[in-house]
């Protein structure tokens, strides 16, 4: 990564620019296309991005549902084996260039002789313009302004973070996790909590969510692979308002298999393996337990690679 107001050792780039949130199949395409457009080129490449969402600059109470931290997208875009992450500060200053002034600050500032765009991206304070007036402006700057090839899933399926998004909400992990290439997660620390499920020989701990502006996915009952102490965990993970014990305020509560001890403060990260059942009330306790024992015997038998050995957290 590098401080994208310094140019990078003087070296001209292909750079491709954008917010990349989740840094899903489709954005993990484009890249690869950016650097095969490098290569041909004797080009480094490099991907621009920000540390903040641009709206939220321009709308102070805007908050994004993300799919990554800041720290999470800088990582994943690590893996792709792209030459240079760049951070760019969206600024009201930067907000207000056009789409010309940007591809010439790209070029003039920043040492980008080819600029790859998604196939459907639009920049610059006038978003009604598109890729042919890149290529014009881009012209005039003496930089190639190269279309992506738009990504699809096998069966013709967009991706694209708002679905990405829209799935997680609606319980459908598997089908996120295609798109992302990788399970959701989110990391939290661990909260006091009422121990009922302690009192019913399934203790919990509750997350507090460590990125509130992180996607949290829709209410139910899901199976995790779970990070504690550099170790990974088969685990049963709740999210919802626990109707059975009086409708609390909504509460993400995640049992570990096979753990057992005092985890206050500690710091658990999970992963979304598959969604197992909608919440629901039940009539008592007696038969929440029995769910929760069916629960666990499915989580058991399912296929989740790298539980019981350290891996990372």
């Amino acid at each position: 990564m590098y401080d994208a107001a310094e140019r990078v050792d003087g070296r001209k780039l292909a750079a491709t620019v954008g917010f990349f949130d989740g840094v899903h199949a489709g954005h993990r395409s484009l890249i690869a296309q950016l650097r095969e457009a490098a290569a041909e080129r004797g080009l480094a490449s490099a991907v621009f991005t920000f540390p903040v969402h641009p709206r939220r600059v321009l709308q102070a109470d805007y908050r994004p549902q993300l799919l990554d931290t800041f720290e999470e997208k800088l990582a994943r875009i690590g893996e792709t084996g792209v030459d240079y992450c760049a951070v760019l500060d969206f600024t009201p200053v930067l907000a207000r260039l056009t789409a010309r002034e940007f591809i010439e600050r790209l070029a003039a500032e920043w040492g980008v002789s080819t600029l790859v765009v998604g196939y459907d991206h639009r920049f610059g304070r006038d978003r009604a313009e598109g890729f042919e007036a890149y290529v014009a402006h881009g012209r005039t700057v003496g930089m190639e302004v190269v279309r992506g090839v738009p990504y699809l899933l096998e069966d013709r399926t967009a991706v694209s973070s708002s679905r990405i998004r829209a799935l997680l909400t609606e319980c459908r992990v598997e089908e996120a996790a295609r798109m992302l290439t990788v399970p959701y997660r989110l990391r939290g620390h661990v909260v006091g909590g009422q121990q009922i499920g302690r009192t019913m020989g399934f203790p919990t701990a509750n997350l507090s969510v460590d990125e509130p502006l992180k996607v949290l996915p829709g209410d139910g009952v899901y199976a995790v692979r779970a990070w504690l102490r550099g170790t990974a965990y088969r685990g049963m993970l709740s999210i919802g308002n626990r109707p059975t014990i009086g409708n609390r305020p909504t509460a993400v509560e995640v049992h570990l298999l096979g753990f057992s001890g005092d985890v206050y403060g500690e710091t658990i990260e999970v992963e979304f393996i598959r969604h197992l059942r909608n919440n629901r009330r039940f009539d008592s306790l007696d038969a929440l337990r029995e769910q929760l024992e069916r629960d666990r015997e499915t989580v058991a038998g399912l296929p989740i690679d790298g539980v019981g050995e350290a891996e990372r957290c």
